[in-house]
């Protein structure tokens, strides 16, 4: 099996390599983060401005692979009568270092509607912008990485079944549906890309099922040290604490280790973080077979409680269509939780509900 701690391939190829200690120094010395590789940039100030978003779907399903190598294995995932697969292409399934890319352009589109702009699915980028802000290689090696990742997003797809008021559909989509290079330096090298986000993704944006990550996330170097601290910031969040069973951790992460071979590399993660502390806003403790996760003592003051929010009679209307056979009051009650635990304002409180009851409706088993 392949370990999880190593270093994968395509976009993140040779990454961990730039964090080999130099000669002569302990490994336990250095710490395991990778390098700030870009400082703050005038001209590019507001890709570091802007919150570090994700959605929180795939935070809290395995869709992306931890594997060095072509990951081209099919993941099937059961909840009760709901089924989930992610089908990798030819190129080999998304890795959690391509997913970089997701997050950045949910980061723009979120920092979008925070200020009044509209969104579409298809955003043009700079790619030199898109490799800053996520701490990556902006050699030719790493916009040749950067093709490879699109590749990679664009050709998972993932295939699940929707049962809505006593019908099955089945429902087949991708990470993203295309990745356009929209012009070129003389010397091969991408200027600006054109992305096209799945329904998916963008559907979590519009229903705000997004949470914002520490900028730190980019800099962690491991696979699993990525999947973790996702798991801990979809479950945990800025709860006391949560516990999860390892077994059930190592399927939830998507590994494709042995428990034994998993167990050791969550306690070199645990150790590592203990010397240190370059996990972000978590730590982590095995207990027996369990993890124990809580958040790192912080002095930020704590979210106000938020406002009681009307809906007009047409919006319960509106949105049973986009959710038949759901407990149209039960899916408020639901919103309303989500917008307490994440501390989320929406400007358009009915269209910010209708939006949740459409991705409801569309994608129940990614809730």
């Amino acid at each position: 099996m392949v370990g999880d701690n190593t270093k994968p391939t395509g976009g993140v190829q040779g990454e961990l390599e730039l964090n080999e200690p130099p000669v002569g120094e302990s490994t336990k010395a250095r710490s395991p983060l990778l390098p700030v590789r870009h400082q703050r940039d005038f001209f590019v100030c507001d890709i570091f401005d802007a919150a570090v978003k994700g959605d929180s779907a795939s935070m809290e399903h395995p869709i992306f692979s931890l594997s060095k190598k072509p990951d081209l294995k099919v993941r099937r995932y059961e909840n009760g009568d709901r089924w989930a697969e992610v089908r990798p292409s030819t190129k080999g399934m998304a890795t959690v270092f391509d997913r970089d890319i997701l997050i950045y352009c949910i980061s723009q589109l979120v920092s979008a509607v925070n200020d009044g702009r509209p969104i579409t699915q298809r955003l043009r980028l700079r790619a030199y912008d898109l490799l800053v802000a996520t701490n990556r290689d902006t050699s030719g090696r790493g916009y040749l990485q950067l093709r490879e990742a699109l590749e990679r997003l664009q050709g998972t797809q993932i295939a699940t079944n929707v049962i809505t008021g006593g019908r099955e559909v089945f429902d087949v989509f991708g990470l993203i549906n295309r990745a356009r290079i929209v012009r070129e330096t003389r010397d091969g090298r991408m200027q600006e890309v054109e992305i096209e986000l799945s329904d998916w993704v963008f559907q979590a944006v519009e229903a705000q099922e997004v949470l914002t990550l520490d900028r730190q996330y980019f800099q962690l170097a491991k696979p699993l040290e990525r999947r973790l601290y996702e798991i801990a910031r979809k479950h945990c969040g800025a709860q006391a604490g949560f516990r999860i069973g390892l077994d059930k951790l190592r399927i939830k992460c998507g590994s494709q280790s042995t428990l034994k071979e998993f167990r050791r590399m969550v306690l070199s993660i645990i150790e590592d973080d203990a010397q240190h502390g370059h996990m972000p806003g978590y730590d982590f403790e095995l207990v027996g077979d369990m993890l124990k996760i809580q958040p790192k003592a912080s002095t930020e003051p704590p979210t106000p409680p938020a406002p009681h929010l009307e809906l007009k009679g047409a919006t319960f209307l509106e949105g049973r269509t986009y959710a038949p056979g759901w407990d149209i009051y039960a899916l408020e009650a639901d919103w309303r939780e989500w917008l307490d635990i994440k501390a989320i304002r929406p400007l358009n409180p009915d269209a910010h509900f209708l939006a949740f009851c459409k991705r409801r409706g569309k994608y129940p088993g990614f809730r």
